[in-house]
């Protein structure tokens, strides 16, 4: 298939490894910040080909997992009212709240519905209006335009029964706060698909202030490997820089139709990551036209976050402070069938990632 063979292509891939092993002469700390790469570097198994020089390290790019058990705590609550309809994507039913799970109250009886886009809770509100529709908008910059697009549409059908429960959240800020943490980061592979909307220049600041290297990478394993090239050139040349591998996908600039509208429907507020607490500006609620849809407002939703388990170590793999198989709960009493943390519910998960293809 066209742009898929050629990127897994054996005898280009040996190439560009045969490079990476020349000029990693220095022990460099890369760190993946999107869940979609950390699945990707596990199913290709491109950690073990690697030099000892590099160390691959997750950090906080899995929406689901920086999800907190207070939001799931809420979400729950809105599904067992009367009259409402909680509508989320398949991978959030199964992340633990305090006490139970999204799929667990809907098989007790409450509203839940599993959606594919915010379009179609909108378009069920539409058709329901005696029944409250509350979307659950998870995810970075790649899904936010999606719900910001489905709160315009409300908005122009003057609809008053849809609303979104917002825990979408934005890159740049949690990458920076890694390295105020004092996590040791020399260069970031960069999220593809957040860059497609964001563009790359709020990558710049990281270069600025902390040299590190940013690479914005694509899926495949010739993209993954050249990426890491990338970044181990700038390494070892000491020249920081923000660079774009995924050239077929990203512009530098974005896409500038998606931030307008995000910019017009949203506004930046604190959010709770898991792993990094509290960081402000990082999350995204609707901004003061928007207000009468969303669902913290109008539910009067608040949220005291609960810690996670007793030996769940979740927080400390999404700020790249360990492995997965450095938790003591992994594989054990911790799997992608029995979910004790968050980082193991989605396939995105670096817990579930290293479980299915790693696991050593």
């Amino acid at each position: 298939m066209k742009l898929i063979d050629e990127f897994r292509d054996p005898e280009l891939c040996r190439i560009v490894l045969e490079k990476i092993r020349r000029k990693s002469s220095r022990s460099i700390t890369i760190m993946e910040v999107c869940g979609g790469h950390t699945m990707a570097l596990n199913r290709f198994g491109i950690p073990s080909l690697l030099p000892d020089t590099i160390n691959l390290i997750s950090g906080p790019g899995c929406p689901v997992c920086v999800t907190g058990r207070g939001y799931i705590d809420n979400a729950i609550d809105l599904a067992l009212r009367d009259n409402t309809m909680v509508c989320t994507y398949g991978d959030l039913l199964r992340v633990p709240g305090s006490e139970s799970t999204l799929e667990k109250a809907q098989a007790n009886g409450g509203n839940v519905r599993i959606v594919y886009s915010p379009t179609q809770c909108l378009d069920m509100a539409e058709h329901s209006p005696e029944t409250a529709f509350i979307f659950l908008g998870i995810g970075f910059e790649t899904t936010a335009p999606a719900s910001a697009v489905t709160l315009r549409r409300a908005k122009e059908l003057g609809l008053r029964n849809f609303f979104l429960y917002s825990a979408h959240k934005t890159m740049p800020r949690a990458m920076a706060s890694i390295i105020h943490a004092g996590v040791k980061v020399d260069a970031y592979l960069c999220p593809g698909h957040v860059s497609t909307i964001t563009g790359i220049k709020m990558y710049e600041p990281l270069v600025e202030q902390f040299g590190v290297g940013c690479v914005v990478s694509g899926f495949e394993p010739l993209d993954l490997l050249q990426s890491i090239l990338m970044l181990v050139e700038q390494y070892e040349n000491k020249g920081a820089a923000v660079e774009i591998q995924y050239t077929r996908a990203v512009r530098p600039e974005g896409n500038l139709k998606a931030q307008k509208i995000m910019n017009e429907v949203f506004e930046a507020s604190d959010a709770w990551w898991r792993g990094l607490g509290v960081l402000k500006y990082s999350g995204l609620k609707p901004s003061p036209s928007y207000n009468h849809f969303d669902a913290s407002e109008v539910f009067g939703l608040t949220t005291n976050e609960p810690a996670d388990p007793p030996g769940c170590r979740c927080g400390d793999v999404l700020k790249g402070l360990l492995k997965p198989v450095q938790c003591k709960l992994f594989g054990i009493f911790c799997s992608p069938a029995n979910p004790i943390g968050a980082c193991m519910v989605s396939a995105e998960g670096a817990c579930q990632s290293h479980f299915r293809y790693a696991n050593t």
